[in-house]
């Protein structure tokens, strides 16, 4: 049986006390009626245009506690790994931008400021700060706009419509679900899968039920002396799920982001939301706010106990060590962390499983569901974070070549081999 890790960053979050204090080696001002008076302009180039509404929120609440600072904030999902190393090889660093935590963090270090000493140290939970540091254990080399879930979304109407009587825990009661909602001619998935990101997402539910240790199985795939086919939950239960979601899902599977995705799963076009979490509850009950979203891990095999939910803060907001404008920099974040405003936006703005200590229950059933399934099952570990999104960006699209029927199993097991050696392997 494989490790049961239990989150601590959702346990803390949900029930902790907040931390009155605010130390470090700068002042923040949590009140919302005045900064520290500093200047200039902050260039934000992030990922995850899913939150592009709360950060454009966040940023005009801060004109009002700062306004001779100005943010140019600019997001983007598709090719991001690219995009940011070409402006950091041309010299154009942002001062802020974003990577995923865990191994990137060692990656753009040489780019990052160490947070360790700032005040929102006072706020951040100690499970999203251990992602964050470096190889060695040491420095918090980001911050994190949220902690998450990792699951499937189900509409509950949907499945009940058809006769489910719950959410499917193994992959025969998958099995047996898809089957009733297609007699009762309802579409079972929306996959998402023009997102690569989507796939990665996917991959590491199954990968953690396959192995006992997430980081030596990864270690071993970057070596080049791992291979999938050894691990038949990775090599038939992933590829069968992905077979699965591509013959009852969506008309054109490689057409539908995410937002086509949110649209689908939001307007009772498909009963189950594959390769998502969290993040996306704000935009789909803004489309439909009546929604009953049930949420669970993915069923990964014949045992119950493998269906778990993920946790932990995968993505991580680096600090330009050589920004122009550092002060105002650090001024922005530690104000985001520990200000009355700041604290509560992770709620309730952004809607997101929030990566510092708060007080109070969620109203979101993604947050309030994941908390259950941790509390019964304990988590699966996060694996995203042991590799860099240049090896995903690349499994991704071998992924997408085998949904379009250019490669077969086989074809695209090897194909993300070679590159897990080739990218991750190299930097070693």
């Amino acid at each position: 049986m494989k490790k049961k890790l239990v989150s601590a960053l959702l346990c803390v979050a949900m029930v902790a006390t907040m931390l009155a204090g605010c130390g470090g080696n700068k002042e923040a001002d949590s009140s919302e009626e005045g900064g520290s008076g500093s200047s200039g302009e902050i260039y934000m180039f992030i990922s995850q245009p899913e939150y592009a509404d709360a950060i454009n929120a966040l940023i005009e609440e801060y004109k009002s506690v700062e306004p001779d600072v100005t943010i140019n904030y600019e997001t983007t999902q598709n090719d991001y790994p690219t995009l940011l190393k070409a402006k950091l090889n041309s010299g154009d660093t942002p001062d802020i931008f974003s990577s995923t935590s865990g191994k990137e963090i060692e990656v753009y270090k040489e780019y990052s400021y160490d947070l360790s000493g700032e005040a929102l140290m006072d706020t951040m939970l100690p499970a999203v700060a251990d992602t964050m540091k470096d190889a060695n254990g040491e420095g918090v080399y980001g911050i994190a706009i949220k902690g998450n879930y990792f699951g499937l979304l189900y509409n509950m109407d949907l499945l009940e419509e058809a006769g489910v009587e719950k959410m499917p825990e193994t992959v025969e009661e998958l099995n047996d679900c898809v089957a009733k909602l297609n007699d009762a001619g309802i579409t079972a998935f929306t996959g998402g899968f023009a997102e690569w990101w989507v796939f990665k997402h996917i991959f590491q539910h199954y990968a953690g039920a396959a192995v006992e240790d997430y980081q030596a199985f990864v270690a071993s795939m970057e070596a080049g002396e791992g291979k999938l086919e050894d691990y038949p939950i990775i090599s038939e239960n992933f590829f069968d799920f992905i077979d699965l979601v591509k013959d009852n899902g969506d008309a054109k599977p490689l057409e539908a982001d995410l937002s086509a995705e949110e649209a689908a799963f939001a307007n009772g076009e498909a009963a189950i939301m594959v390769g998502q979490g969290a993040w996306v509850e704000e935009d789909v009950k803004q489309i439909n706010p009546d929604i009953n979203i049930g949420f669970n891990g993915y069923p990964v095999s014949d045992d119950p106990a493998d269906c778990q939910v993920i946790t932990g803060s995968d993505q991580a907001l680096r600090i330009s060590k050589d920004s122009e404008n550092l002060e105002a920099v650090l001024n922005f974040i530690n104000w985001w962390y520990t200000s009355d405003y700041g604290k509560a936006w992770f709620t309730d703005v952004a809607g997101v499983v929030p990566p510092i200590e708060v007080d109070g229950e969620s109203d979101y059933a993604v947050i309030t569901q994941g908390n259950a399934s941790v509390a019964e099952k304990g988590s699966a570990p996060l694996g995203v974070i042991y590799s860099t999104d240049s090896f995903h960006t690349a499994a991704g699209e071998a992924m997408q070549a085998y949904i379009g029927g250019q490669a077969t199993r086989e074809e695209t097991m090897a194909a993300i081999e070679a590159k897990w050696a080739e990218i991750d392997g190299s930097s070693n």
